[in-house]
């Protein structure tokens, strides 16, 4: 077994960009994961949790209004900017990033280190 690399970005201190991503495709085996968690047959749960994305044959998640960015993934608590389904998360969001750098964290903790202020953007979406 291999070392794991260093991770250089910690999501509980982001307001969840990344859950704003318009299209957050799934695969079959991630609607198989969210019909096991909620008790739910597959088709089910793909009507539900899913939609038709924008190439042929895609499922994505479906969305729900926000305050902060206008839509964001509907298993997303827009209140503690938490995933409610983390273990059961589709396999996107399992790799996201796909590296040790998010690019966005890097940039909202550049801003908060500029704007000397370790709050910075995260109280702005949650006064």
């Amino acid at each position: 077994m291999g070392a794991s690399l260093p991770i250089f970005f910690d999501c509980l201190k982001c307001p969840s960009y990344c859950c704003s991503y318009p299209r957050i495709p799934v695969t079959g085996r991630d609607v198989k994961r969210l019909a096991r968690r909620f008790g739910i047959g597959e088709e089910a749960a793909a009507r539900r949790f899913t939609k038709k994305g924008s190439d042929p044959g895609e499922r994505v998640l479906r969305h729900q209004q926000d305050e902060a960015y206008g839509s964001v993934c509907r298993f997303l608590d827009t209140d503690s900017r938490l995933c409610t389904i983390h273990d059961a998360r589709p396999a996107i969001c399992r790799d996201h990033p796909g590296t040790p750098h998010c690019g966005y964290y890097v940039f909202l903790t550049s801003e908060r280190r500029l704007q000397e202020d370790p709050e910075f953007v995260a109280r702005a979406y949650n006064p």
